[in-house]
Order: structure tokens, then C-alpha cells, then sequence
């Protein structure tokens, strides 16, 4: 290992003390609050690069928390994957943060702690290497989203919290279920050993772990929001806080990213990945196509912004379901470009509605300057949403489609993903003309109210009817520096995912070449020895007996 040792743990600690200490600030000082989380998120994404720069050699790192080997101790695990879903991560979660300040963060009470929370959650799912610990950090990330979720109130959002709380707690139990099955079979749940023990069972405990293996897959589609278990995203994603909502895109690849690992890891050993890989792909072209459809049928920006990014969930599990090195390769370099373009799609809602002056002031935008900006911003964001070229959008899709061209589902996928990205650039273009040119689409405004000025169907009345009822309601004054660098930050990563391709697809085959050769994963996890205490209490205390 290089480096300074203990830093793989600080991702999970620095958010953890972080989101503690803001507790206590925000009573005494509450303007300190925000610049706090502001430099402990900016921390985390330096420690983030640095972890990524230690894992861009390929060696995996291993932690053992108490110091005690593994499996019998909580072990955490660095490898290529877990080092760009950290940076990811950060990146994501500095523009949410910046897109806040001013306005959302003072909706209500620990924001700021609840965002760091959340952030904990993340980096150690990422990072854990045992089932447990996943579950623990699941439930950590899961319960502060519920808060950030109500975060500023209002009937729509509570009755979206009460769909997410639900599905999410149900798929909770059937998390506690599988690996209580798959430690009652295997006598651990560290992810290495399990790789190990699973291929040595026989008969009626293999069957029985296949089922526990089955029953996590089903539980991360319900994280990664795979048909049919999709249905609680497009409302609660819709009913989220602009910040809230490009977090919680990083939340849907935390689900592939655990898919990822059962299929690499968990299975990779026993022959179970066909078993899981199979309907994976049915269900991921599946949830490509229904999901393209609902773009293409929203009504509101923000709901099309939901479907878009089920759609991409969609695609990345295509590429996890064929399984190949050359589909995980082009999975990863999609995700990229997709999770920071969704990010970015709701931060530019928001934009959008404050251009609007909270309605309706869109039909004369594009003769103003800002609302120029705004245009080139959306059409930016829609290419790389629909994967036209020359943005990362394509070029991933692109690979992906030159990867499955080798395996039995060559057709299905070509036919699927040109259908999806046609069905998208129709459903873009369309919210791109009634946006700037025409009434614009039914807001989902942050107040969980539908707009007075909406009529039936979803489209609002006409600006110079809307105008007169809402002019003292236009509220959303012109985005201060801090909230507009946000967007900026993610729209130049999607731009600059493009000129790096090269770099960046040399990074993804890398990684994806590493996680089809879990025996580097499970050898440093296994072999990882415990660090040598610096006083050997029981040495000290036989010299004293002896001399005694």
C-alpha cells in the first residue's frame, strides 16, 4: 500500500465528524454552517483524488477498522471501481452543495448535517467489504435522504418520502433476509471469504444460497431503480429539492455498483453469474425502453428528468448483464458521463424555473441574454442526456454497443438503445420548444404546490393570462456565483468527459479488468495482516511476571 495507510477510512470518518460538529454549530453559530460543509466536502473530494491516484496502479487496499483479520473484523476495500465511484461522489455532491447555498439550506433544520450524513452512507458502501456493513451503510444513506427528502416541507414531498420510505424499507427486510441466509450457509459475510465458500457448497445449502444471492440482486434493482421497481423514483426524485435531486443521483449507481459486485465477485466463483446476468439484461432493456417512453410522455420537466435517468440506469445494467469485460468497460465509462449529466439536469430545472421569475416569463427568454445561456446549457445537457455525438453519452453507448455485438444479445441491444436515444432526442426536443419557445411545461415547483398558472394536460395558460395572477409570486431572483458555479462545475465535467475520452476509456478497461479478476480483491482482503501493536501489553506483562 502507498501512502499514508489510514486514508482509505477518512471518506467514511471526515463526513461522519463533519455532519456531528455541524449539529452543534448550526445551534451557536449558525452562519458558520455552510462554509463548514462546504470545506469538509471539498476535503473529501481531495481525499477522493488521492485515493483515486493510489488506485490507478492497480494494487487493491485493504483496512482492517479494529484490527482484526479478516473475516472475523470489519475490513474496508480500495480498488479501481470504489476509487471512481469516491470521486464521483465528490464531484456531485460540491455542485449540490454549491447549488444550496442561499436558498434551499435554509428550508429547514440540519441540511448541512443530513448532507454530510449522506455522504458517509455513500463512501462506505463504496468502500466496505463485507455484506453487513453494506446493509449498515445502506441504511445510514437511506435515512438521511429521507431527510433531505422533506427537507423544506409541503404535501408533495411528504407523500413522495411515504412511497420511498416504504419500498425502501421493505427492500430493506429482504436485504436482513438474504444475508442471514447467506451467514447461516457460509458462516460469514465478508465479501472475499464468500467468494471462497459459496463455490464449496453442494445441494441443498448451494440452492439455498442461490436464492440469497437472487434476493440481493433483487434488493440493489430496487436501489438502482430497474424495472419493475422503478415506480417510487419519478415522484420522489420530481418532489426533491434541486440539490437534493442531483445527489441523489449518485444514490441509483450505488444499486449497479452492488450489482456489480455480486456478479464480479459473489458469483464469480460458482457459475451463478449466468443466473444473475440473464435477466438482468431482459429487465435492463426493459427499463431502457419503458423509461424512454415516460420521457417521452411527461408532462413535467422534472419528471422527464426522472425517466432520463432511469433510462441510463437502464443502459448501465446492459452493460452489467452481458457481462463482458469490453460491456463493463463501456458500463463505467457511461456512467460517468450519465451521472453527471443527470446531476446537472436538476440543477438547470431550477435555473430554468428562476429564469421563468417562478412561471411563466419563458416565452420571451430567448430574446434575453440569460436566457440564452440557459438554452445553449440545455441543448449541452440534452446531448449528452439522448447520446448524440460528440459528448460521452455516445461514445459510451457506442462502446456498449460494439461490446454486446460479440454476445447473443447483439440484436436485442442494438434495436433497444437506438430506439431509447430516438424516443429521448424526440422527448428533449419537444421540452427544449415548449420551454423556450411556447408555454412552457408544468413546473414542479419547490413549494410542492402545482402551479396556479397550469392547465389541464400539464402545459401552463399563456404567459400574458399566467403573468397577471403570478406577478407578486415571482420570487426566484437571478442565481448569486456560489449557486451557478454548481452547474458550471457539472456541466464542464460532461464536456470534459468528451476531450478525455481516450484517458478515461483507458481508466474504465482497467477497471473492468480488474473486477472480472476478483482473486486480487479477495487475496489482498484475505492476506491483509494486522497491524503490530505498538506496546505488547501481554509481553510486558510476562516480563513482569518473570522478573518477579
Amino acid at each position: 500500500m502507498t501512502g499514508w495507510p489510514h486514508l482509505i477510512v477518512l471518506p467514511i470518518v471526515l463526513p461522519l465528524l463533519a455532519g456531528a460538529a455541524l449539529l452543534l454549530v448550526e445551534r451557536h453559530r449558525p452562519g458558520w454552517t455552510p462554509p463548514l460543509s462546504l470545506a469538509a466536502t471539498l476535503g473529501q473530494a481531495l481525499i477522493a483524488l488521492l485515493l483515486f491516484s493510489q488506485a490507478s496502479g492497480g494494487q487493491v487496499q485493504a483496512y482492517l477498522l479494529g484490527n482484526w483479520v479478516a473475516p472475523f473484523g470489519i475490513a474496508l476495500a480500495l480498488d479501481r471501481l470504489d476509487a471512481l465511484m469516491l470521486v464521483l461522489t465528490a464531484i456531485v455532491a460540491v455542485a449540490a452543495l454549491l447549488q444550496a447555498r442561499g436558498r434551499h439550506e435554509q428550508r429547514g433544520a440540519h441540511f448541512h448535517a443530513l448532507f454530510q450524513f449522506q455522504l458517509m452512507g455513500l463512501n462506505g458502501a463504496f468502500l466496505t467489504a463485507d455484506l453487513f456493513n453494506l446493509f449498515v451503510f445502506f441504511e445510514v444513506l437511506l435515512a438521511a435522504s429521507y431527510g433531505l427528502l422533506l427537507h423544506g416541507g409541503g404535501a408533495r414531498r411528504l407523500r413522495a418520502a411515504v412511497h420511498y420510505v416504504v419500498f425502501n424499507l421493505a427492500a430493506s427486510a429482504l436485504f436482513l433476509i438474504a444475508v442471514s441466509l447467506l451467514y447461516g450457509l457460509a458462516g460469514t459475510l465478508n465479501m472475499a471469504d464468500l467468494a471462497c465458500k459459496l463455490p464449496l457448497l453442494s445441494g441443498t445449502p448451494a440452492v439455498l444460497a442461490q436464492s440469497a444471492v437472487l434476493l440481493l440482486v433483487v434488493v440493489f434493482a430496487v436501489k438502482a431503480a430497474l424495472l419493475p421497481l422503478y415506480f417510487w423514483l419519478p415522484q420522489t426524485y420530481a418532489a426533491a429539492t434541486a440539490p437534493v435531486a442531483a445527489l441523489f443521483a449518485i444514490m441509483t449507481k450505488v444499486g449497479v455498483y452492488a450489482i456489480l459486485r455480486v456478479t464480479t465477485l459473489l458469483a464469480a466463483g460458482t457459475g451463478w453469474a449466468a443466473m444473475v446476468q440473464g435477466p438482468v439484461t431482459v429487465l435492463a432493456l426493459a427499463t431502457l425502453l419503458l423509461a424512454a417512453a415516460g420521457a417521452l410522455a411527461a408532462q413535467t420537466l422534472r419528471t422527464l428528468i426522472a425517466h432520463l435517468l432511469i433510462a441510463s440506469v437502464g443502459t448501465l445494467l446492459l452493460g452489467v448483464g452481458l457481462g463482458t469485460p469490453q460491456a463493463l468497460a463501456a458500463a463505467l465509462f457511461y456512467l460517468l458521463n450519465t451521472t453527471l449529466a443527470a446531476a446537472a439536469w436538476f440543477l438547470l430545472a431550477e435555473r430554468l424555473r428562476g429564469a421563468r421569475g417562478g412561471l411563466d416569463a419563458l416565452q420571451a427568454l430567448p430574446l434575453q441574454r440569460a436566457g440564452r445561456r440557459l438554452g445553449w446549457l440545455f441543448f449541452v445537457l440534452a446531448i449528452a442526456a439522448a447520446g448524440l455525438p460528440p459528448l460521452g453519452g455516445f461514445l459510451g453507448k457506442a462502446l456498449l454497443l460494439q461490446a454486446a455485438g460479440t454476445t447473443p444479445w447483439a440484436g436485442w441491444a442494438l434495436a433497444a438503445v437506438l430506439a431509447s436515444s430516438l424516443l429521448m432526442v424526440v422527448a428533449l426536443a419537444r421540452a427544449g420548444v415548449t420551454l423556450f419557445w411556447q408555454a412552457p411545461l408544468a413546473d414542479d415547483g419547490d413549494d410542492g404546490k402545482p402551479d396556479a398558472g397550469a392547465a389541464p394536460g400539464g402545459l401552463t395558460r399563456p404567459a400574458h393570462q399566467a403573468a397577471a395572477t403570478h406577478a407578486s409570486e415571482a420570487t426566484d431572483a437571478p442565481a448569486p456565483p456560489p449557486r451557478r458555479a454548481g452547474l458550471a462545475l457539472l456541466t464542464l465535467g460532461v464536456l470534459a468527459i468528451a476531450v478525455a475520452a481516450g484517458p478515461l476509456d483507458r481508466i474504465t478497461r482497467a477497471t473492468a479488468t480488474q473486477l472480472m479478476q476478483p482473486a486480487d480483491y479477495i487475496r489482498a482482503v484475505l492476506a491483509q495482516p494486522a497491524v503490530p501493536p505498538a506496546h505488547d501489553v501481554r509481553r510486558e506483562m510476562r516480563e513482569r511476571g518473570d522478573s518477579k
